[in-house]
């Protein structure tokens, strides 16, 4: 395996063609092993991956400061080469539950002092609000991330999971590197608008949910029993008829995959290598053996015939139900 690179956008920085989202080790898939997430993301450094992502909510900072260690104690040449990107502003209480976004100027010095300490770094290399705040343009916000830049706490700009008009908005107010949404087989929205204006703006795109949050990795059975903390247990995708289905659509995948001496998982994660030089995925491994079974996808090299296998087996809008349940959809500028 030779680790590429690929550049976020026309401002952004140069990253490792694979990043790894770091949320699954602290919140929302149940219970994690810091001594194995924190060894993972060591793995990951030293395979050439650059780009760390995670949220300051990630379980109320947990995951900032499990970054931090693993950064801590990584050797010095490893910590130099990697990458933070992370994201702000959404509001929990201390039972865990969401209460909004926050994008206001003031919040995001705030959030990003906070971050800065959690992490253990002196600049946070991009910064992004995780959902729009309906109450504060977005020319605000990315103002306010520009401020951070011009003193030296923040390298770049970005965005998440936001709309092609927001797009816009954000990249005449300042250069913007990279826009952070759901991308994969079975969640292709951003092919209609959002994909052809960051195209136009010279944005980048890390896409995150490249395995569907373990539903298109080839692992996941129906019979899984899933932990009440675990977001898969609320999400439409996994439920009920929509599980049965779409883990059809898992298996039409296998076949494809089998032919071509690769797991279902390296399948998924070279298709979307395979969509633009403009687009890297995070693959969020929580252990050493899933890093190194999607650091594989690198090695798997998809032909047209290949491609044209794989629209047949998942076609767009194959998938059944929404990626995140109701409330959470209403959140999604990106959705409207």
């Amino acid at each position: 395996m030779t680790m590429r690179t690929r550049t976020l956008g026309t401002t952004g920085p140069q990253v490792s063609a694979l990043g790894l989202g770091c949320m699954g080790m602290s919140a929302l898939y149940g219970d994690a092993d810091r001594a194995e997430s924190i060894a993972t993301i060591h793995a990951a450094l030293e395979a050439g991956v650059t780009l760390l992502d995670t949220g300051d909510f990630y379980a109320m900072g947990h995951n900032e400061m499990l970054i931090g260690e693993a950064l801590r104690t990584a050797p010095a040449a490893l910590r130099e080469q990697a990458l933070t990107s992370v994201k702000f502003g959404a509001l929990r209480d201390p039972e865990g539950n969401w209460n909004g976004y926050d994008g206001r100027p003031a919040a995001v010095k705030n959030f990003a002092a906070h971050s800065l300490q959690r992490l253990g770094v002196d600049h946070i290399d991009v910064y992004r609000i995780a959902r729009l705040d309906p109450e504060v343009p977005i020319e605000e916000t990315v103002g306010a991330i520009s401020e951070l830049i011009e003193k030296g706490y923040v390298r770049h700009v970005g965005l998440s999971e936001v709309g092609a008009e927001t797009i816009r908005r954000a990249a005449a107010t300042a250069p913007v590197a990279d826009l952070q949404i759901e991308y994969s087989l079975i969640s292709r929205g951003i092919e209609r608008e959002i994909l052809p204006a960051t195209r136009e703006l010279g944005i980048g795109i890390t896409a995150y949910g490249v395995l569907s949050r373990g539903l298109i990795s080839g692992h996941f059975s129906r019979d899984r029993q899933l932990a009440a903390n675990d977001f898969r247990a609320h999400s439409p995708r996994f439920q009920g008829e929509n599980l049965q289905h779409n883990l059809n659509l898992v298996e039409a995948l296998r076949k494809i995959a089998e032919q071509k001496g690769a797991s279902v998982a390296q399948i998924a994660i070279a298709w979307v290598l395979s969509r633009g030089e403009d687009i890297v995925p995070l693959v969020g491994a929580r252990t050493r053996e899933r890093l190194g079974e999607s650091l594989g996808a690198l090695d798997v090299t998809l032909d047209a015939a290949d491609l044209a296998a794989i629209e047949e087996a998942v076609p767009a809008d194959a998938a059944a139900g929404d990626r995140y349940p109701t409330v959470q959809m209403a959140h999604l500028d990106s959705e409207r």
